[in-house]
């Protein structure tokens, strides 16, 4: 955890009570879970052959979730899936999980001078079905979810937008089955169409998705004028000019044997939370799976192996970049042994209907833009139901990312990650 600078900040004693409280609470477990599952997820997805040597930025939070909702909505052997992926002792533990996470974690720290923080999630049900009154309700009072009863052959756009547009201005969330209505309340589009066009159809009974944004000032900004093009070595040999950032002043790094880590917290508003974001830089060019696998096999102690200290720096340059990525989560999840909610029979809880219910697709989208001035980065996820230990410190330390690292965004009170991902080429988006 890094420590907070600031001094003389007046404490909001409603959220301050809040956060005391989760930490004291069963949810602080089920936050270390979220974590031992966020970093699976990563390991996961960052060592495919098809995006082992890729750009990766991801929401695990915003995935688990939705996940946790579908989790709320099943039972017997479906649910007992879902809660052993997910690491949970059962679903009241994964919604009151999700009602700090909504009430304290992501509440905005923009009116306090912190981060701008949203996260709103939606359920839509087809209109000819009505929920099931315990889902509702734990839906509507954990998951804070906007709820709607939608045509989904023929107004949906309508809906789907009505709530993410007026909450999210960078999101566009259209979506829909008819050409018509895909120019529905433009946006200026950082995540652009999180369902496929014709993925809704007579078939969809349920849409579940939820929405993230975070926006984090440095505490120490960078001075742009001093941004200068360096080599960054890419995993062929090769090397290619990038714009790196870079300062002279105290830094907190810590070294370890095979990898250093960054820490660079964004300013903190009137409230107990803090938001960092950690450069994880293997020593070996090539060595990024090797320390994704460590950091993934030995997530309970994530938190020993960041830095505490600020040290005098040497070298010291990170890239400037920016990612989008989009992934369909299916096939990844029964891979990772998530298979019967995607099979008819399981999701009994949902809706007041005899119809057999499942899974049919998991969508996810994410944006990160890292600058001199700080992060903005998002994430979306949309899922349809269908019918049928470290070392001592130097006194002084280097670091120069200048080949591929891993990164992610922490919250280090409740140690919530919200955002991971991996670069391996800067210039590539």
């Amino acid at each position: 955890m890094i420590p907070n600078t600031q001094s003389d900040i007046q404490i909001d004693p409603t959220q301050h009570q809040q956060l005391l409280d989760f930490l004291r609470s069963e949810s602080a477990l089920a936050n270390n879970q979220h974590s031992s599952v966020s970093l699976t997820i990563a390991k996961h997805l960052f060592s495919k052959e098809s995006h082992r040597n890729k750009n990766i930025v991801l929401s695990p939070l915003s995935l688990q979730v939705v996940l946790s909702i579908i989790a709320a909505g099943s039972d017997g052997s479906t649910q007992q899936q879902l809660l052993d992926f997910l690491q949970s002792n059962s679903t009241d533990q994964l919604n009151s999980f999700a009602s700090k996470l909504v009430s304290v974690i992501l509440k905005d720290g923009a009116p306090a001078g912190g981060p701008r923080l949203s996260f709103v999630d939606g359920v839509w049900v087809e209109k000819t079905l009505s929920l099931q009154p315990s889902f509702k309700q734990i839906v509507s009072n954990d998951y804070k979810a906007n709820l709607s009863s939608v045509d989904f052959k023929n107004k949906i756009c309508f809906y789907i937008c009505s709530l993410f547009t007026t909450k999210f201005k960078c999101i566009n969330f259209v979506f829909g089955q008819r050409s018509e209505f895909m120019g529905c309340k433009k946006t200026n589009g950082i995540i652009k169409q999180l369902l496929p066009s014709r993925s809704v159809n007579s078939l969809t009974r349920l849409i579940i998705a939820n929405a993230l944004y975070f926006k984090g000032v440095w505490n120490d900004k960078f001075d742009a004028s001093k941004t200068k093009d360096y080599d960054f070595h890419l995993l062929n040999g090769s090397s290619i000019k990038v714009p790196f950032m870079t300062s002279k002043e105290e830094q907190y790094i810590r070294a370890f044997d095979d990898f250093k880590v960054l820490g660079l917290p964004y300013k903190q508003g009137e409230d107990k939370r803090e938001f960092t974001m950690y450069f994880f830089l293997p020593n070996a060019k090539d060595g990024l799976p090797t320390l994704l696998e460590k950091l993934a096999s030995e997530s309970e102690s994530l938190k020993h192996k960041l830095p505490y200290d600020r040290v005098e720096v040497g070298d010291f340059r990170i890239p400037r970049f920016n990612i989008s990525f989009g992934l369909e989560t299916s096939d990844m999840l029964k891979e990772l042994g998530v298979v019967l909610p995607f099979t008819n029979g399981g999701l009994t809880k949902m809706v007041n209907s005899s119809q057999n219910l499942c899974i049919s697709k998991i969508f996810h989208k994410s944006f990160i833009d890292v600058n001199e001035e700080g992060t903005e980065a998002v994430a979306a996820t949309a899922t349809e139901v269908f019918t049928s230990s470290g070392m001592g410190f130097p006194t002084r330390l280097d670091f120069v990312a200048g080949h591929p690292f891993l990164f992610m965004i922490r919250e280090e009170l409740t140690g919530t990650i919200i955002f991971v991902g991996q670069v391996f080429n800067p210039l590539a988006g």
